[in-house]
């Protein structure tokens, strides 16, 4: 019988033949990367990509520069993100904990242990797991798995996990039978995109895609294939 990590070996492997290296997260920065980690929740990244030039286009992209700026300059700026006033006071909340803990060193506050870089981010108001994550992995380089609705979808749809697993126990399901290995960490999560975005969508497009015979339903599959 196939084992749960012998299961995310064969899904990585068949999203990586399928589709190739996917060079993520996109930003010049790890600033930048974490600022679109906030603005890109409940919105698509074209929408974070006219933010952040936006807040490019007053030169005053920094960590510094944007924490001095009001807060309704700032949400005027992200507006194309969506939710523009909300998410200004996320990001707010996250430079005053690096202002205030760090003395606004971005080092610093990457310098800590992954467990402690992400507890600190989970205390700031607004952000959460998956935000927390994305922060931890991609623009601090350090190994924790990203888990998002997608993640959810493709796993559940597959007979991988139970519909009301926790965003806890699926990060573990990869964490505890992967290697701690930033870079796979990286590629696997946006490959899981790729693949939900492309054919595992709300309405599915299940014969093209890489992994319809792939996980634990694929024996379901063939068995009502013989009857």
């Amino acid at each position: 019988m196939t084992g749960t990590g012998e299961y995310l070996r064969e899904m990585y492997r068949l999203l990586y033949e399928r589709f190739g290296p996917q060079h993520w997260w996109p930003g010049d920065s790890p600033f930048e990367i974490m600022v679109g980690a906030v603005l890109t929740q409940n919105t698509n990244w074209a929408n974070v990509e006219k933010a952040i030039a936006n807040l490019k286009s007053t030169g005053k992209f920094s960590l510094r520069g944007i924490y001095d700026m009001p807060q309704e300059v700032l949400a005027g700026l992200i507006r194309p993100a969506g939710y523009y006033n909300i998410k200004a006071k996320r990001l707010r909340n996250l430079l005053e904990m690096i202002v205030r803990d760090y003395g606004g060193d971005l080092k610093g506050l990457f310098d800590e242990s992954t467990a402690t870089l992400r507890e600190k981010l989970l205390k700031v108001k607004g952000i959460g797991p998956e935000t927390a994550d994305s922060i931890v992995l991609y623009a601090a380089q350090k190994p924790v798995f990203v888990v998002d609705a997608y993640t959810y979808r493709i796993l559940s749809r597959h007979g991988m996990i139970l519909d009301n697993a926790t965003y806890e126990e699926l990060q573990g399901l990869f964490m505890d039978r992967l290697p701690e290995d930033v870079q796979m960490y990286n590629e696997f999560h946006a490959l899981i995109v790729r693949a939900g975005k492309t054919f595992c969508r709300k309405r599915p497009s299940c014969p093209e895609c890489p992994l319809a015979w792939w996980g634990p339903s694929r024996y379901a599959q063939e068995e009502d294939s013989r009857d």
